[in-house]
């Protein structure tokens, strides 16, 4: 008797296939359940040791010692910015940053958390730094607490809520930590320690992974 070639997948295999569409399944369900609570999708991921002091962004630029720049590049830097500034009337600045603006169409932030949690969520950026605070306080598990969200480095505190995520420069994404806004001592370490997120927002994780 001549065979197809072919032979079933082994019980194993394809119980791990089976398993891993249902998990698929379940995690989309959850994803979709999410965006109708919160309006807009979200994602968890789980990072390793503490939250950086620091941007994580890699950069390929040389370093500015590489340049020698002499007084007469001063001169002429200053020349040509005049010169530019003279030109280019307010109306045609406002077009160029229309334009700008008409070309970005989503930004993504990663919000930390003292527990190695990072929320990443997409705005528009006509969205406001609100509509950021906002979201944060349906999220965390103790919307009680006083908290900021903070730019590093340097340290900078988000302050303006009326300010756009394009204005503020949050495009094409950004990462902002959170943090408590406590007095140091027993309350401020407890509260760092414990879980920031709800259970219900933590549905999706990928430990393990570094990322920035």
């Amino acid at each position: 008797m001549i065979g197809d070639g072919s032979s079933p997948l082994p019980l194993n295999r394809r119980r791990l296939t089976n398993i891993d569409s249902m998990e698929a399944a379940s995690a989309k369900a959850k994803l979709a359940a999410a965006k109708e609570k919160f309006g807009r999708e979200i994602h968890v991921f789980e990072t390793e040791g503490p939250s950086p002091i620091q941007n994580e962004v890699p950069s390929t630029e040389e370093s500015d010692d590489v340049y020698e720049f002499t007084a007469e590049d001063y001169h002429r830097v200053i020349a040509t910015k005049k010169e530019d500034n003279y030109l280019k009337t307010r109306k045609i600045r406002e077009a160029e940053e229309a334009a700008r603006r008409s070309r970005v169409t989503k930004a993504v932030i990663r919000v930390r958390f003292p527990d190695n949690h990072t929320l990443e969520v997409t705005f528009h950026p006509s969205e406001t730094i609100q509509c950021l605070y906002d979201l944060i306080m349906r999220v965390i598990s103790r919307p009680d607490l006083p908290f900021y969200l903070y730019t590093t480095p340097p340290k900078k505190q988000i302050k303006d809520m009326t300010q756009d995520i394009f204005s503020t420069g949050f495009i094409p994404g950004a990462i902002v930590y959170f943090s408590y806004d406590l007095p140091k001592g027993a309350d401020a370490t407890a509260a760092n320690s414990a879980a920031c997120l709800l259970d219900e927002v933590v549905f999706e994780r990928f430990g393990g992974h570094s990322w920035c």
